[in-house]
């Protein structure tokens, strides 16, 4: 199953559970280590490579209803940054992010990351009460380990994904990496 091969491939991360534990420590409602992070790690297995693609940042996304506000965030991405430099924090709580994308108010972490330009990079780890790894991947994990970059459904600015495809070099990052529009159109560089 897909979900305990994302755990294996992640496992072997030398700094996934210091960083887990990290934003465990925030006590943040409903968290998630998110995009980039886990989807670059997964691309870069994938492609047998030995060294980790650099990050931009490291997503965070939570939920909490009851603080909308940016100030909050913001204290928590200084907090992570105290403890670990060697990251651009990101954090983002996604009760309020469809106020700046000006969507309908999104009803859970999962139900904004479906609304994500691609369906690879809607992926997240979390961990559970027990120390266990959990997984929210809203549109599966099979365009993530089958090396495709395909447009959410939920996701209507065709022009903008493709602009955010080729301004993340992807397709030259991960050469195995297939760009698909709608299902079956195979879209060659």
């Amino acid at each position: 199953m897909l979900v305990e091969r994302l755990i294996k491939i992640m496992r072997t991360y030398d700094f996934l559970n210091r960083d887990l534990e990290l934003v465990r420590q925030l006590e943040l409602p409903n968290w998630w280590i998110t995009a980039g992070y886990v989807r670059n790690y997964v691309w870069d297995d994938l492609h047998g490579y030995s060294s980790r693609t650099p990050l931009n940042d490291v997503d965070i996304l939570y939920y909490d209803p009851s603080d909308l506000s940016e100030e909050s965030e913001k204290k928590f991405e200084t907090i992570l940054k105290a403890k670990l430099q060697e990251y651009n924090w990101s954090c983002k709580n996604q009760a309020r992010m469809h106020i700046r994308n000006q969507d309908h108010p999104y009803g859970s972490v999962e139900d904004a990351m479906k609304r994500w330009p691609e369906t690879a990079t809607s992926v997240g780890l979390s961990l559970d009460r027990n120390q266990n790894i959990e997984i929210i991947a809203p549109h599966g994990l099979n365009d993530l380990f089958d090396l495709v970059i395909r447009r959410s459904p939920f996701y209507k600015d065709k022009e903008y994904f493709y602009k955010r495809v080729q301004s993340k070099r992807w397709l030259e990052l991960w050469p195995k990496l297939r760009l698909i529009e709608e299902e079956g159109d195979f879209i060659e560089d």
